[in-house]
């Protein structure tokens, strides 16, 4: 089928979709139907977090991510059950606990690890993506082909919390100096547990603040491969961010570049020394153009395959 009729077939998509930037309706309701039609060439430039972000289902697809981890969508996406005996989903009211049944399979199994470690009886798991993928209505730029999961560092000890109490209930920061150490948070829990991630064949990259990767490393003992694959990133010391590389035969999925050869202790100890002294900011030039304001993503910029999962039932 050609893109401008699968377009025009995607008027019924963007009628559930309203046209604000309102919370997205909650599982299970409908968004009102407006009284205007859309043209092909309307749909292709409307904002794609707009269409996206108001799907509360899966397709009824073959399960396939589509695209880049910033740039994509999700066909067939799988909803990690929002409790399980070694794992609770959190902040429920999101609809984020969708993902490619890859990435469910990974997080139930690495939530069976944490259970195995004192004092956590498995995880609680933080957004992994919407129903069908695609650029968020707010948060992240990533999370959009359903291979990215964020693990709360907060010990899951009770998993019988309401939904309320997943609303309520905030993660721990474990990072101390803006991130160039640990705080008295970490344990040798947390370091196992990333470990069990990081050596997982289907993990791509996980992203942890700086302070974590110079602590793994100072800690770490006889094989030393999987710390290749943990990387310093900002933020992400009240979760750290899983990314899984493309599934096998997933021919429309784009991989992320691998790490570095090595493990990566020496740039995350750049990173912890940047922190600690940070680099004087260069000269602005008085008569260099202001930066262009960032464009919001439309479908048009997303692989073809996205009209499709936004089309289908």
């Amino acid at each position: 089928m050609k893109r401008p009729l699968i377009l025009t077939a995607l008027v019924l998509a963007l009628t559930a979709c309203g046209g604000s930037d309102a919370p997205a309706p909650k599982k299970g309701s409908t968004a009102p139907l407006p009284t205007v039609g859309d043209s092909a060439g309307v749909l292709s430039s409307k904002e794609a977090k707009q269409l996206f972000g108001y799907k509360n289902t899966g397709s009824k697809q073959s399960p396939a991510p589509f695209g880049s981890y910033a740039k994509g969508c999700m066909a067939g996406g799988a909803e990690l059950p929002e409790t399980g005996p070694t794992w609770q989903a959190m902040r429920l009211s999101r609809n984020r606990n969708w993902a490619h049944p890859a990435t469910v399979n990974f997080v139930q199994d690495l939530s069976r690890k944490a259970a195995q470690q004192p004092g956590w009886n498995g995880l609680y798991v933080g957004d992994l993506s919407q129903p069908r993928g695609g650029p968020m209505l707010s948060g992240h730029a990533s999370h959009q082909i359903g291979l990215d999961a964020d693990i709360w560092m907060l010990p899951a000890k009770n998993l019988t919390l309401s939904r309320q109490q997943r609303e309520e209930i905030s993660s721990i920061s474990l990072r101390r100096a803006n991130g160039a150490y640990t705080n008295d948070n970490w344990t040798r829990q947390h370091h196992e547990i990333l470990k069990a991630a990081a050596s997982d064949p289907r993990t791509a990259r996980i992203f942890v603040f700086p302070g974590a990767k110079v602590q793994m490393c100072k800690d770490a003992t006889g094989d030393r491969s999987w710390l290749r694959k943990i990387r310093p990133w900002y933020g992400h010391h009240y979760h750290f961010h899983v990314r899984l590389a493309c599934p096998r035969g997933a021919s429309g999925c784009i991989d992320q570049a691998p790490p570095p050869p090595g493990d990566g202790c020496a740039d995350a100890q750049a990173w912890v020394n940047n922190i600690l002294n940070p680099p004087p900011p260069k000269p602005r030039d008085p008569n260099a153009p202001p930066p262009r304001k960032k464009r919001a993503i439309t479908l048009a910029d997303l692989p073809r395959q996205c009209a499709d999962v936004l089309a289908a039932q």
